[in-house]
């Protein structure tokens, strides 16, 4: 936040419990780095990012550092194949603002050395434009990557051939691309796994993914449950069959951006947005209270009893970039 804005405030007593933030104004820029750690991967700091990016007073260029690919956050494989489309299509970029937006791999990095990095651009818009996504349509084609960081190749060709072996019985339609990263460009630990992206027929896309994890406590919240994924045609299986759970729930997106696609309508014109989402997750639970309290927005919500999806409505806050020029 620091980096990002001109002025803000940040103060922390001195027992660590707690935190006084003043906001300043958004700038952003180029030639930015940051180091993400690795407590979590930088799929954590790309949400809030991009999204303060937008509204910022010049572009942003920043170069992120960390963890890449793990089973706690979304992946950089899904931020560039599902989460940055649907953020072109929700806030209405043109052709050339559309490109202007680029997640780009540089390397990859795994739990727990990381050593990953990715370079973002992302560009300015005057204000969001009416967010109306109702239609999910059906599911067309199934694409996907599966990588692998210091260890061997064969391990992301297990990975789809197991997950072909799900998908296939129920769609022709798939192909899954293989990453196979070494030397440098493969960061400084051991891992492997595979996103996979479903696109329907309305332009959706849902995604779902898998990594593999270790017998360690932070293993918590991996795809198969409490037990660790170590095998690769585990991880395809596994992978494959949260796909086909995310396509059963129903809506315009996954569960992992249902958080991104409400803020986006809540930040949108003081007109009717409406979205159409699956069963609500714990994390967009919580992103409607942050919405209800920071931007005094309140959703209308209707189940649909046939299909068991969810229609959410809300008169948006109008939030529009005053720092921006207008040529």
């Amino acid at each position: 936040m620091e980096k990002l804005t001109n002025g803000c405030l940040v103060e922390i007593n001195e027992t660590g419990t707690l935190l006084r933030y003043r906001p300043g104004i958004i700038i952003c820029g180029s030639g930015l780095v940051h180091d993400c750690g690795s407590s979590r991967s930088i799929g954590y700091f790309l949400e809030v990012l991009v999204l303060l990016a937008l509204f910022a007073k010049r572009p942003l260029s920043i170069t992120l550092r960390g963890i890449t690919n793990d089973h706690v956050d979304p992946s950089i494989d899904t931020w560039r194949t599902v989460s940055l489309p649907l953020l072109r299509r929700a806030a209405g970029l043109d052709e050339a603002a559309a490109g202007s937006l680029e997640l780009k791999v540089v390397r990859r990095g795994a739990r727990p050395g990381g050593g990953g990095e990715v370079q973002l651009r992302v560009p300015l818009v005057r204000a969001l434009p009416l967010v109306s996504m109702s239609d999910e349509g059906m599911v067309k084609r199934v694409r996907g990557i599966a990588y692998s960081m210091r260890v061997p190749p064969q391990n992301a060709n297990r990975m789809v051939d197991a997950a072909r072996g799900v998908l296939n019985q129920l769609l022709a339609d798939v192909y899954i691309f293989t990453d196979a990263a070494a030397g440098p460009a493969a960061g400084n630990s051991p891992g492997y796994g595979i996103t996979l992206v479903a696109e329907t027929t309305s332009g959706c896309l849902i995604s779902a993914e898998a990594a593999a994890t270790t017998g360690s406590k932070d293993a918590a919240g991996s795809a198969a449950g409490d037990e660790p994924l170590v095998v690769a045609e585990d991880i395809g299986r596994a992978a494959a069959q949260l796909l086909l759970d995310e396509v059963a729930r129903g809506g315009v997106t996954d569960g992992t951006h249902q958080g991104l696609l409400l803020l986006l309508a809540a930040l949108g014109p003081e007109e009717m947005n409406q979205v159409r989402l699956g069963p609500l997750t714990p994390y967009a639970v919580h992103t409607l209270r942050h919405i209800r309290d920071f931007l005094n927005v309140q959703f209308s919500m209707r189940t649909e009893q046939q299909s068991g999806t969810i229609f959410l409505s809300c008169i948006g806050a109008g939030l529009k970039n005053i720092n921006r020029k207008v040529t």
